[in-house]
């Protein structure tokens, strides 16, 4: 099992939702997050003055899935999450060692 991060921003959250329904990914967790990277912040224009900001709002989508749908995800994600602007996000996939889902006890692949 892979767990896959993916940091975004905000309005192509909808979009990453959808593709990743349609390649039959069936729940996601979604974080509002801050932070910055190559960007360094933003500047904006709030009652007329200009100010600088050192976090950017994104959001953040946790995964988990199946090995072997994860090659597939991480393209849906990127695909559906590029605006080709910098600041399109990044995408972490990481092993799982165990899942346990709670209700009924059914471990790994079956708990997802």
């Amino acid at each position: 099992m892979k767990l896959i991060i993916a940091i975004i921003k905000p309005f192509k959250l909808d979009e990453v939702r959808e593709a990743l329904t349609e390649i039959g990914v069936a729940g996601m967790t979604v974080t509002e997050v801050k932070g910055f990277g190559r960007q360094k912040g933003q500047t904006e224009i709030y009652r007329g003055a200009e100010y600088s900001t050192n976090m950017v709002p994104k959001i953040k989508i946790e995964v988990v899935c199946a090995s072997d749908v994860a090659a597939n995800a991480v393209e849906a994600i990127q695909a559906a999450a590029n605006t080709g602007a910098i600041g399109d996000g990044k995408i972490f996939v990481l092993d799982v060692g165990s899942a346990v889902r709670i209700r009924t006890g059914e471990t790994d692949q079956t708990a997802l």
